[in-house]
């Protein structure tokens, strides 16, 4: 591979879609220009500044709903005089869309202007594999905080941080049922009559560590919820308000099988040990390895670059800045520049900084946003927990290539007068802009349906 290529496949692979003048910063050295964004991470760009903590998210959310049901059950004829109105009944939905949009629209300017494209693409592979969607409206003030609070901090940290980091966070807990969780036969559940809940433990099993084909039963299903119960969001007069808490009195009380191994009872250390035995079990490190090379190699990536991965992920203790060197250091990742479609953010995005756009225009992010929409991606919203595809047939089909020539056509004319087509060719491209790509845009009718060819292309389509 030449140069040029390997400075395509970094920005492109590696990164976020090349804006003006990457290309060359990368050409010298690709790998080294990866390396050093791994070298020293920006952990907290200064755009989420401002942004609120997951914690005060709940306990807003839980004031809400406290006024509005008090609301429901008096009679306007008996309100006090002079008492403050209650809420809206649509006050949480209002509340939670407004948190959202500042989330999706901070995301999306980090992810245009950063410096370290690497870092922003770990994200989004983390926060798609922990995956926390609005699909369920209840956590839709909290998914952008679940990236940012469990899943950015720990790209480049130990797995099982990573791991612990995203299971006791609020977004996750509420996500996947487990706040409401209970043990039958504890003191809650006898006295209740409330039940277990198996969706997070399931979902931890089949999609954040072992895999489907790791090798556990439904019954290791049950007795990980059974370990799990308890684990739940606090309320706000109990410890860490909004936060984390295990609960006691809804824990399931006596010993479990999980895997083979027995756990006697021993309150929320029976979570803590489970988990640290999926996040160092072989399953684990294949399933890992397995998911790493898909997003960096191909949708179909060969065996061998899978078991030198899950080496990697065992031999490190789940060192994932390690687990990311063996990917940068694999030749298999670099031997084919176009092996991997873009999905629809990533399309989106990378056209957006290959013409060096900002959102700093009013209502420029929420045209963003519909865009992603209109291709079939809008942020944090994946359709079910097992997160966004990452292979090309669930992004490319005969509606989604006209959908994103739509999409190239609409930018190009938002963009007149303000782009050369042979220069966002050569800084977006590069090498990789074929010969017949670089004749339609010359003999284009307009500067506007050249800019759109570019764009729509599939040289620009993959990475």
């Amino acid at each position: 591979m030449t140069a040029p290529v390997a400075a395509f496949t970094a920005v492109n692979r590696f990164g976020l879609g090349a804006r003006p003048g990457e290309l060359g910063e990368a050409a010298a050295d690709p790998k080294s220009w990866l390396l050093a964004q791994l070298a020293q991470p920006d952990a907290s760009p200064a755009i989420f500044t401002g942004l609120p903590q997951s914690p005060d998210v709940v306990l807003e959310l839980l004031t809400l709903r406290r006024q509005i049901s008090a609301a429901r059950a008096e009679p306007a004829s008996q309100a006090a005089p002079g008492k403050p109105s209650a809420p809206a009944p649509d006050a949480i939905g209002r509340f939670g869309r407004e948190i959202y949009l500042r989330e999706a629209s901070a995301r999306i300017q980090v992810q245009l202007q950063t410096r370290q494209p690497l870092i922003e693409r770990l994200v989004a592979f983390w926060s798609n594999h922990f995956t926390v969607s609005i699909a369920r409206p209840a956590v839709l003030g909290l998914a952008g905080a679940f990236e940012r609070e469990a899943i950015r901090p720990h790209v480049i940290g130990r797995f099982h941080d990573l791991l612990l980091a995203a299971v006791r966070h609020p977004g996750m807990l509420i996500y996947l049922d487990n706040a409401q969780s209970t043990g039958p036969g504890s003191r809650v559940g006898r006295l209740r009559n409330r039940g277990l809940n198996e969706n997070l433990a399931r979902e931890l099993l089949e999609l954040h560590t072992l895999g489907v084909d790791g090798g556990y039963t439904q019954a290791d299903v049950t007795q990980f919820a059974r370990i799990l119960t308890g684990w739940s969001v606090a309320g706000p007069r109990e410890k860490n308000p909004g936060g984390f808490i295990f609960r006691h009195g809804t824990h399931e009380p006596g010993e479990k099988v999980f895997l083979g191994d027995r756990y006697p009872e021993a309150g929320e250390k029976e979570g803590l040990d489970a988990l640290a035995l999926l996040a160092r079990h072989p399953s684990t490190a294949r399933h890992i390895a397995r998911q790493f090379a898909t997003q960096f190699i191909a949708d179909d990536p060969p065996p061998a670059v899978v078991a030198r991965f899950a080496e990697v992920f065992r031999r490190t203790d789940g060192d994932l800045a390690a687990l990311t060197r063996a990917a940068i250091d694999a030749p298999e990742a670099w031997a084919e520049p176009l092996a991997k479609v873009k999905t629809a953010n990533e399309f989106v995005i990378a056209s957006l900084r290959a013409v060096d756009a900002r959102l700093d225009q009013p209502g420029t992010d929420k045209a963003v946003i519909g865009a992603l929409k209109g291709l079939g991606q809008v942020p944090f919203a994946a359709p079910s927990p097992a997160g966004w595809p990452d292979r090309a047939d669930g992004w490319i089909g005969p509606d989604a290539v006209m959908e994103r020539a739509d999409y190239a056509a609409t930018l190009a004319r938002r963009l007149r007068g303000r782009i050369e087509p042979s220069a966002l060719m050569e800084t977006s491209l590069g090498p990789v802009a074929t010969t017949a790509l670089s004749q339609a845009v010359t003999r284009a009718a307009s500067v506007d349906d050249a800019v759109a060819l570019i764009l729509a292309s599939p040289e620009f389509q993959r990475r």
